[in-house]
């Protein structure tokens, strides 16, 4: 706690320089109340803050009456920051100034937010909260699920859905229908704890998966290999091993809850994704609302939001949804994919229907928790069409082809990151309540001139993303995930023009680490990048081109060998004509175990 806690020192040093403001009784406050608070004043209370400051500045004023309510005020404004806050909002009034301080409102957001993602466990206690929270949400969505088939009765979201996605959904229905599905083995942990090579040989399958796709042809890299199917144990829906739902970090203040899937179903749901991507890469529209390539388009479009006139016709809000992926109930999925049986019969298949929460099983209501493969492309689609019969309600008319087009370039989902014209907000966030989804109401704006979507925010223009700390500072040599995040970390400072802290951070990486040389971004050295460039130890000997002694990052997969028809089969799985595998393949497989660093000479660029 003491090493985040004395940077967080240099950081508010160097900002209340940036705005000519002193900070030192900011300091005595903020060292008070981690005496009696612990680190969770830096990790949850000091985040609360933030997320009241960036609510007042959507607002345009302070109010007091429901934010900053965990901090002590003075006139109708927080003591805590005020320095800074009086360059934001006027003093007496609390209105926001007609030209806030850009510098001010970064270091509010730094100051407040950059703790608010460390990698520290939660204590059991919000662990419990968490899966209670899940099992409620599930209840909730069990019991409205009356209301749901009411409003899907209507045909509406059909009709919209095809509209928007009818030409794709067809496109993978084809490739279902034709059997033209490559399944393919995720990265990541299966509810059977299958790792690395084990995956290409398994063992179990569902009759559900079977009548769908055969297990011959999805098991096997041929048919003469038909009397392995021996050792393949079919299980009935009653039998199906469940999903197992699982905690994993994100803040301190909460844990990510995920879904690890069982192996068969992981398989199968990879090879859906794989057409779902080329049909989206095929569609100018599905291109241009839900495409998940790159969250740069989301951004250019907070950034357009952040400098358009708020006013209904002009102005874009940005919209987050809360708990996304466990509140869309697969009666949705079900209408959305009506129009594709083969589609619908094929994700129902590799679909895992109960889930081992905290060791009870639960029948599920949700289409899928985030884990599954396919929860992120049929979420996005599910929210586009709910978005798009809120813009119908709104302009009190059907919508046609001709009428979703001219929304191009307004209207974009990515996951639970939504934007849309300001006109709109209401009518969409009422039929996304309708439809049993919830706004993030501290994490939405369309008031004010901040924005916010796939992690870069805007004030009026300007980018007031902020540097987030991730883990906990490194004490040794042998803190290797620390080191590199703290590497990387101080770099981003860097580039924000915290020097100062950079030179902080330095001195500790020099100390765990004694080669720690100047380089380029591109260098797969840890090093330090530098507006002065990088520097040269020596040449390469054969190729004279700069480098420079230093630690790089080594990943070395676990022991996981493979023969037989299990490695043949991996090869038929492959893509392309180019070889992505290592020579040990076979032998080693999968995710690392353990991140290592290794010291030698190593290109400077």
């Amino acid at each position: 706690m003491k090493s985040l806690s004395l940077l967080f020192e240099q950081v508010l040093i160097e900002l209340g320089a940036w705005c000519h403001t002193s900070t030192i009784r900011d300091w005595k406050t903020v060292t008070a109340r981690l005496e009696h608070e612990g680190l969770s004043f830096l990790t949850i209370t000091l985040p609360s803050f933030g997320k009241d400051f960036e609510r007042s500045l959507d607002r345009g004023r302070v109010d007091l009456s429901d934010s900053f309510l965990s901090f002590k005020s003075c006139r109708g404004f927080p003591v805590l920051f005020s320095g800074f806050l009086g360059q934001v909002f006027d003093r007496t009034s609390g209105q926001l100034l007609d030209e806030p301080s850009i510098d001010a409102i970064y270091a509010v957001r730094q100051l407040t937010l950059m703790l608010g993602k460390v990698d520290i466990d939660c204590t059991p206690e919000r662990e419990a909260a968490a899966i209670a929270g899940y099992f409620e949400c599930e209840q909730e969505l069990l019991r409205n699920e009356d209301v749901l088939s009411q409003r899907l009765n209507s045909g509406d979201f059909q009709r919209v859905s095809r509209l928007l996605f009818g030409d794709m959904l067809c496109r993978i229905d084809s490739d279902v229908y034709h059997e033209r599905i490559l399944p393919k083995h995720g990265p990541g942990a299966t509810a059977e704890k299958l790792k690395g090579n084990r995956k290409f040989v398994q063992a179990e399958w569902t009759t559900r998966l079977e009548r769908e796709f055969k297990s011959i042809d999805f098991l096997m890299p041929s048919p003469s290999y038909w009397e392995d199917l021996g050792n393949v144990a079919f299980l009935e829906p009653g039998q199906e091993r469940p999903v197992r739902v699982v905690l994993v970090p994100k803040t301190q203040k909460t844990p990510r809850i995920i879904a690890i899937e069982p192996t068969c179903m992981q398989y199968v749901q990879q090879g859906i994704l794989e057409s779902f991507e080329n049909a989206v890469v095929a569609n100018d529209t599905a291109r241009a609302f839900i495409s998940w390539e790159s969250q740069t388009p989301n951004q250019e479009m907070a950034y357009q939001g952040s400098i358009l006139d708020s006013s209904p016709e002009n102005g874009l809000a940005t919209l987050d949804l809360s708990e996304a992926s466990d509140r869309v109930s697969y009666q949705l999925v079900k209408s959305l994919l009506a129009s594709t049986p083969s589609l619908l019969a094929g994700v129902d298949a590799c679909r895992s229907r109960v889930a081992d929460v905290d060791g009870k099983l639960i029948t599920l209501t949700k289409f899928a928790s985030m884990g599954s493969a396919l929860c992120f492309p049929i979420e996005s689609m599910v929210f586009m069409t709910v978005i798009f019969l809120g813009i119908e309600r709104e302009l009190n008319c059907q919508l046609t082809s001709k009428r979703i087009n001219s929304f191009l370039g307004r209207v974009r989902v990515y996951g639970d990151d939504i934007i849309i014209p300001v006109r709109f907000v209401d009518s969409v966030i009422a039929e996304l309540e309708a439809y049993g989804l919830k706004v993030n109401a501290n994490k939405s704006f369309w008031t004010g001139k901040f924005r916010e979507s796939c992690g870069k925010e805007y004030y009026n223009g300007h980018d007031v993303s902020i540097v987030r700390i991730r883990r906990v500072l490194p004490t040794s040599r042998r803190d290797v995930s620390e080191i590199i995040s703290t590497v990387e970390t101080r770099n981003f400072f860097y580039k924000r023009g915290l020097w100062s802290v950079c030179r902080y951070l330095d001195d500790i990486i020099s100390g765990v680490i004694k080669h720690y040389p100047y380089v380029a971004e591109t260098s797969p050295v840890l090093g330090r990048i530098s507006a002065l460039g990088f520097e040269t130890q020596r040449m390469h000997p054969s190729l004279h081109s700069p480098q420079v002694k230093g630690w790089t990052v080594r990943n070395v997969s676990p022991e996981s060998n493979l023969g037989e028809y299990g490695a043949l089969l991996k090869f038929f799985l492959k893509r392309g004509d180019k070889p992505i595998f290592a020579k040990d393949h076979l032998e080693r497989y999968g995710r690392a175990k353990t991140v290592t660093l290794n010291l030698g000479w190593h290109s400077a660029i």
